[in-house]
């Protein structure tokens, strides 16, 4: 019976993990297929920057994500609805106008001779890539919190 069990728990262990790789399913998609916001973002930051492919990132409730590689190398994510998430401007400088405010001043004070290569906006805070490798902590309304090491 003990065998029995452990084989019963071997096999869903296994049909959920099948499950999930049937489910999650990255999808190469048309740019045009982007949400709105996604496309407004993109004409607006990187106007002049061809789309080299966008991937639908599927999940078993639906969108959970939109990754955006430009012909430039720079990558952009985006949540399903369409707002950024990420910027990875793969050790290139990313275009400000984007960025609160509050954190495009604190890295041109306090790091003069840097610029920033990725941000990343998470729930309750930002987190900025510098191009000397420093990694810089804000929260959500773009305070300076610390350095990440």
């Amino acid at each position: 019976m003990r065998n029995f069990r452990k084989i019963t728990g071997a096999f869903v262990l296994i049909f959920l993990l099948a499950g999930g790789f049937i489910f999650a399913q990255d999808k190469t998609i048309n740019a045009n297929q982007l949400p709105k916001t996604a496309k407004n973002f993109l004409a607006s930051h990187f106007k002049g920057v061809a789309i080299g492919s966008a991937i639908e990132d599927r999940e078993i409730y639906g969108v959970d994500e939109y990754q955006v590689y430009l012909v430039n190398g720079m990558k952009v994510e985006f949540d399903s609805s369409g707002d950024w998430k990420e910027v990875d401007g793969k050790h290139q400088k990313l275009p400000y106008a984007f960025i609160p405010a509050s954190i495009r001043n604190y890295a041109a004070k306090n790091f003069p001779n840097t610029y920033i290569v990725k941000i990343e906006k998470e729930r309750w805070s930002y987190k900025a890539e510098l191009s000397n490798g420093l990694d810089l902590e804000f929260d959500r309304k773009g305070n300076f919190k610390r350095i990440d090491d």
